[in-house]
């Protein structure tokens, strides 16, 4: 049976990506083989500063979105927020966060001989770059790290066992800029709106925002039950 390619975007500030990571590791657990995960960035907090400032002006700016931001948590006990994010640490972006995971998955892809494909990878649970993001949400939303500083990223590397000289190399060469670049220009093309974002069936089928596992699965269970290469599927 050939996997369902799933095409996962999420941007590492976004508190409804921190909330759906459990429902993206659950498809995997269910599906095993069957299911294939890829994910990208995309850029919703590029000058996070800014966008605060701008739709939380008269609304408490960094500390009512901070309160907006644990009241969402509140609602899924699965996941933990400081009682002062936004407030303690207050990330500029998340551009470099990206770019630090970008660098840790083009070394997994060395690693592996993956070249530009998912295919050859681990599978997604078992993957570096996937321990490596969650690493990175949960320094943000857990730990009230500022998760834009290289500071907090070298540390975060000690911590998953790598060599950060690798990763900086990677950022150096631009090797890394260019992934993220590509990330964040497909998004564009697919008509990403946000994060998170699922996208399957070749970018037909999309899946935005706070979706329930259950629909998530049903997509993934209508593609497999799919017969012909050209059939559209009924979800």
């Amino acid at each position: 049976m050939t996997p369902v390619r799933v095409t996962y975007y999420s941007d590492v500030l976004c508190v409804w990506a921190y909330v759906a990571q459990r429902r993206l590791d659950q498809l995997a657990r269910t599906f095993g083989e069957d299911v294939l995960i890829e994910t990208r960035y995309c850029s919703v907090f590029p000058d996070a500063w800014g966008k605060i400032a701008d739709r939380w002006k008269g609304r408490g700016g960094f500390t009512g979105f901070g309160r907006h931001v644990r009241e969402v948590a509140e609602r899924f006990p699965h996941v933990e927020v400081h009682e002062r994010v936004w407030q303690q640490a207050r990330p500029r972006t998340s551009a470099s966060a990206h770019l630090f995971l970008k660098a840790i998955a083009l070394m997994e892809r060395e690693r592996c001989g993956a070249g530009d494909g998912a295919d050859a990878l681990p599978p997604y649970l078992e993957r570096l770059s996937t321990r490596a993001a969650w690493a990175v949400r949960r320094a943000f939303f857990a730990s009230c790290r500022d998760i834009s500083d290289w500071q907090v990223h070298r540390e975060i590397a000690d911590g998953l066992g790598l060599d950060y000289s690798d990763i900086e190399r990677r950022i150096r060469s631009s090797e890394a800029v260019a992934a993220l670049a590509l990330d964040y220009d497909l998004a564009q093309k697919q008509m990403v709106a946000g994060s998170p974002t699922f996208l399957m069936n070749e970018g037909r089928q999309k899946l935005f925002g706070n979706v329930g596992y259950r629909l998530i699965e049903a997509n993934v269970q209508e593609l497999l039950r799919s017969t012909g290469a050209d059939e559209a599927s009924w979800c």
